[in-house]
């Protein structure tokens, strides 16, 4: 078993000169546009990287910069040049890109910022930003408001400041809507092999999608990662997703921030509980992107995707020499989607081989320290526990400080797992208990000799995790069912929402409505007792005092209608043998597309908070998937002794109101049934509630 290596090929310049990206990002020539420390760091780092083209400072008084002789504008420059570096203010940058457009540029980085991204403190960013796009014409830019790049398997650089790179034959690729955040992750000493560094500031003319299409389509990149404040277009972040499927590749992804955009309606539940954080981990999900939460996570995620790719099962063995050990992995993986599999009699009988009696087997396995520094020993172990299907396995091991303790035996604890994972065929990984033990130098030798080195615990199994869903991705997606746009909204009135609904097939009470003035009573007779009654037009009924259950008979029911503060009602049948109650709601997230929540309801749903949420559209075995990931389920099952629900119905209900929303997806912002009332034979929604777009 060797670490993923991609096949070698040409630089991205050569291999298409012609794409818009290719001269930017693979230049043979750079230009520096400015005098400040910012453009005296871009030209250090070109030369601390050894780039082996013309660097040409652009400055209109000096006549050398650093070294470089100097011109004094754009158009004074030998030849157009395939990459520059702009570091004057906002006002000049403008100008400078048009020069360099008329002059056949090949592109450029834009690292002032007061643009579009600023126009909270700069009213006339919006319009700069619009004057940059009109001079950029075709040429490719980065940013404005951004740090530009590094490609460290053809040594360019086009970056203001220090930065942790070195060269790389192959490696991961990452883009970061934040520059801070790229310089800190350059900076990591994990022997993660960053084959690029990309900055998008605030995406003006080239964005997220078109850089990581460019990345992915390089031989030598093997994994994309992205640091995502926003997702921007979804459809074009759909095609790139896309693309990362079409070509083996995984795509990696940390998002912060919690937009507003899915929360402007918080009439609902729904609302409350969805969002664009829940909106932008269903969009991740289906579309076979793998999500970390944090920037450790991130990295050794990445790292595990270049050396093995996605996981093929969630089968897992681990191996240490330590009882404590054992117990922790077994602890920190509680919760995950990863197993632990029991052993195996061949698993079992290579144990004992090579362990003797004193050792109880299993996994994850205590192999004691008896054989510590006995090679031959530690490998028939290694290799013994990985028969079987397990898609990985894991030797902890932690490094002593160097400079305290001779650590001469622990490389050979590499040797034993190097020879396991040839004879085996499969990946083991060596994984610290945490990040200080496990030296730079140590987990470098390890990748070269192709085996996974991991920084931590925590952060191995977050990795394991995360290729594991990876390994069993969807194919092939449905496409996305989009809003076309976001609008203020009305509400409709809760019986025509039901008639609505119900006109696509889902099952709601038997109602009647009556206004002020109409014998509530004698319309109740028309029903079978007992009913609800129920006022109209009001949201979080039970909390307003809206609805009356259980009414016996006419009388109750005009009795409840006197005290009910409302000018419609409706009287309804009541469904009485129900066994629990969901919420199915769909909201318009601008930000991601129609967003279900399927979720424990009634009304402690916000409490209770058990839910998953998928986007539109979706098929019936995913709706089934997602009600067995609920806390819930077993009462829907069938809880000591309870009848279990109807899940056709339930399926048959939410695929009611999907339909629904994608025949009215012009104008529909919001629908939630809660609760949606299940019983052994029927799932009838008990209320429902619409908000639509105002067509005013």
């Amino acid at each position: 078993m060797t670490a993923q290596r991609p096949p070698q090929g040409q630089p991205l310049l050569s291999r298409n000169r012609g794409s818009s990206l290719s001269r930017l990002l693979s230049p043979r020539s750079i230009a520096v546009v400015g005098g400040g420390v910012w453009c005296a760091n871009v030209l250090r780092e070109c030369r601390k990287i050894g780039f082996k083209g013309p660097v040409w400072p652009v400055h209109p008084t000096k006549p050398e910069i650093d070294g470089y002789k100097a011109y004094s504008s754009v158009t004074d420059l030998p030849e157009a040049p395939d990459a520059t570096f702009i570091g004057v203010n906002r006002e000049a940058t403008v100008e400078v890109v048009k020069a360099l457009r008329d002059r056949g540029a090949g592109g450029a980085v834009c690292f002032a910022s007061g643009f579009a991204e600023a126009r909270a403190e700069v009213s006339d960013g919006p319009d700069l930003q619009a004057r940059l796009l009109d001079a950029a014409g075709d040429m490719p830019i980065l940013g404005p408001n951004c740090y530009g790049y590094l490609n460290m398997l053809e040594g360019t650089v086009l970056w203001p400041d220090h930065h942790g790179g070195v060269p790389v034959e192959s490696g991961v690729a990452v883009l970061a809507q934040s520059s801070n955040v790229a310089i800190n992750l350059t900076m990591q000493r994990r022997a993660i092999p960053l084959a690029y560094v990309v900055t998008l500031g605030n995406e003006a003319k080239t964005d997220l999608a078109e850089v990581g299409t460019a990345l992915l389509q390089d031989p030598r990149v093997t994994v994309l990662g992205l640091y995502l404040e926003g997702v921007g277009d979804i459809q074009r972040f759909e095609a790139l997703a896309a693309m990362a499927r079409s070509l083996g590749k995984s795509i990696v992804v940390l998002k912060v921030g919690a937009s507003e955009q899915g929360q402007k309606a918080a009439v609902s539940h729904t609302a409350s509980l969805a969002g664009s954080a829940s909106g932008a981990a269903a969009l991740f999900k289906r579309l076979g992107v793998g999500q970390v939460h944090n920037l450790s996570a991130f990295l050794e995620t990445l790292k595990l995707l270049h050396v093995t790719g996605p996981l093929a099962s969630n089968r897992i063995a681990s191996m240490s020499c330590s009882g404590g050990e054992a117990s922790l992995v077994a602890d920190l993986a509680l919760g995950s989607g990863l197993s632990f599999a029991p052993l195996m009699k061949a698993q079992k009988e290579a144990l004992f081989q090579s362990l003797g009696p004193k050792v109880a087997l299993a996994n994850p396995l205590d192999y004691h320290t008896y054989i510590w520094a006995d090679v031959d020993a530690m490998t028939a172990t290694f290799a013994g526990m990985m028969i079987g299907d397990l898609a990985l396995g894991m030797v902890i091991l932690d490094f002593p400080r160097s400079d305290r303790s001779d650590a001469t035996e622990w490389p050979l604890v590499i040797d034993a797992v190097e020879r396991a994972q040839a004879s085996s065929g499969k990946p083991i990984a060596i994984v610290s208990s945490y990040p200080d033990t496990m030296p730079e130098e140590k987990a470098v030798e390890m990748m070269q000799r192709g085996i996974l080195p991991i920084s931590g615990l925590v952060d191995a199994l977050a990795a394991l995790d995360v290729a594991v869903g990876l390994g069993g991705a969807r194919r092939d997606p449905m496409p996305l069912v989009l809003p076309t746009d976001d609008a203020p909204g009305r509400v409709i009135f809760e019986g025509d929402a039901k008639a609505a609904l119900a006109a696509h097939g889902l099952d709601v009470p038997t109602s009647m409505r009556a206004g002020g003035g109409e014998d509530v009573a004698k319309l109740a007779e028309a029903l079978s007792f007992p009913v609800v009654l129920k006022g109209e037009g009001v949201a979080h009924k039970t909390e307003a005092g809206a609805v009356v259950l259980g009414l016996a008979d006419a009388g109750a029911v005009q009795a409840a209608a006197r005290q009910m503060a409302a000018d419609r009602v409706l009287i309804e049948e009541m469904i009485t043998d129900g066994v629990a109650e969901l919420l199915v709601g769909v909201m318009m997230d601008p930000a991601h597309g129609f967003l279900l929540t399927l979720g424990a309801g009634g009304t402690l749903t916000e409490i209770i908070g058990d839910r998953v949420s998928l986007l539109l559209p979706v098929t019936g075995d995913e709706v089934e998937v997602a009600l067995q990931r609920l806390a819930y389920a077993p009462v829907l099952n069938g809880y000591r002794g309870a009848p279990a629900v109807d899940t056709a119905a339930i399926v048959a209900a939410v695929l009611a109101v999907q339909d629904y929303v994608i025949q009215n997806r012009e104008t529909i912002l919001e629908v939630e049934i809660n609760p949606l009332i299940t019983t052994p034979t029927r799932a009838v929604a008990a209320d429902a509630l619409l908000r639509v777009k105002d067509e005013t």
